[in-house]
């Protein structure tokens, strides 16, 4: 059983409502700087470091010209707030970590390369996780949460 772990440091979800660690990559959500009905779907793959980022209709990022793109810097500063700095290079399987502080510093020790990859799973979790946000208040079980434990974390 996993734990969950509080966020390394609070966050802000306009910008990136949804990051994960998650399928071997860091991936989510990033809001458009230009259109508020926009969103992009931005992943970074752990050890090949591979990158893409695309609306959730898999029309390419505009800014994706030969590097990671503001939405993928973004993402990486994003995921180094919710989850550490040490748990995502860890995670990423970045080499050369000395000195990561941010998504930005965090890219820059990555030797990347683009790679296309489908939105439709991380837009998918996004949706899914967006429908419990929209739920009521209760203390009564979810079934599609029931394997969690009732009273507190096993260990």
């Amino acid at each position: 059983m996993v734990a969950v772990v509080p966020p390394a440091r609070p966050r802000k979800l306009a910008k990136v409502p949804f990051v994960e660690l998650a399928d071997g990559r860091l991936q989510g959500v990033v809001s458009s700087g230009s259109d508020v009905e926009r969103v992009y779907v931005s992943s970074l793959t752990a050890s090949t470091h591979a990158y893409h980022c695309s609306t959730n209709n898999n029309r390419p990022c505009g800014g994706l010209r030969g590097a990671p793109c503001k939405h993928l810097e973004a993402l990486a500063d994003e995921a180094v707030l919710q989850y550490g700095v040490e748990r995502v290079v860890r995670y990423l399987r970045v080499a050369d970590s000395e000195g990561v502080r941010n998504g930005r510093t965090l890219l820059e020790r990555m030797e990347t390369k683009h790679e296309p990859t489908p939105a439709a799973v991380v837009f998918s979790r996004f949706l899914r996780h967006l429908a419990y946000l929209e739920l009521p208040d209760s203390t009564t079980a979810l079934p599609e949460l029931h394997w969690f434990p009732a009273t507190g974390a096993v260990r």
